[in-house]
């Protein structure tokens, strides 16, 4: 199966990949629209501003050509933190519109004391619907960093939710768009088994 991860200057590539290693696959890591496939998976990683994801999608020249072989020739992507704000229709964290995958929108974390934001640390997704995304995996656990979350849309398939100070949507799906708004590169045996999942069973 191949596996592509997109380069956007906002996330860390490497860890990502040496965890795709581990579960048996090669990725290729991808910064030219040259090197998009046309077949396979492909993951949309992100740390940071949602604006700046966006703004490097368009510099990069890769907004369009994604678009295309996510709408067209319905390549199964997953964004990951960031990457799966990217999939939405937008965010409070600024003004640039989104890929517009998932049907919903982003919003800041509004928490009194002690909770603080961002969101850091380990927390437990609770299933939803059923995916082959949380096979095999004996404990939903996995590490957040975010101040945003997305906003709960009938549009969109709810896979997963967490709590921190209120239940927010933590894996999402839209027929081949999937978005996990933890870190699986950053969760042990749990974050490896769903990339495996991923990679092998969606």
């Amino acid at each position: 199966m191949k596996v592509c991860v997109l380069d956007i200057g906002m996330g860390n590539i490497g860890s990502i990949v040496n965890m795709i290693r581990k579960t048996g696959h090669y990725a290729l890591v991808v910064k030219k629209p040259c090197d998009l496939p046309d077949t396979g998976k492909v993951i949309l990683p992100g740390v940071g501003h949602f604006d700046q994801g966006m703004i490097n999608l368009h510099g990069l020249e890769l907004y369009a050509p994604l678009n295309e072989r996510i709408q067209q020739h319905k390549i199964i992507v997953l964004g990951i933190c960031l990457g799966m704000q990217l999939l939405t229709n937008g965010s409070e964290e600024g003004t640039q519109r989104g890929l517009g995958w998932l049907k919903t929108d982003c919003k800041r974390f509004n928490l009194s004391p002690p909770l603080r934001v961002p969101h850091m640390g380990w927390n437990i997704v609770s299933p939803v619907t059923s995916t082959k995304l949380f096979n095999d995996i004996e404990e939903l656990r996995f590490y957040f960093v975010h101040s945003y979350y997305l906003s709960i849309s009938r549009e969109m398939n709810i896979l997963g939710t967490t709590e921190y100070g209120q239940s927010f949507v933590s894996v999402a799906q839209s027929d081949n768009v999937y978005g996990v708004q933890f870190h699986p590169e950053k969760s042990h045996h749990s974050g490896m088994q769903l990339l495996k999942n991923f990679i092998e069973k969606c």
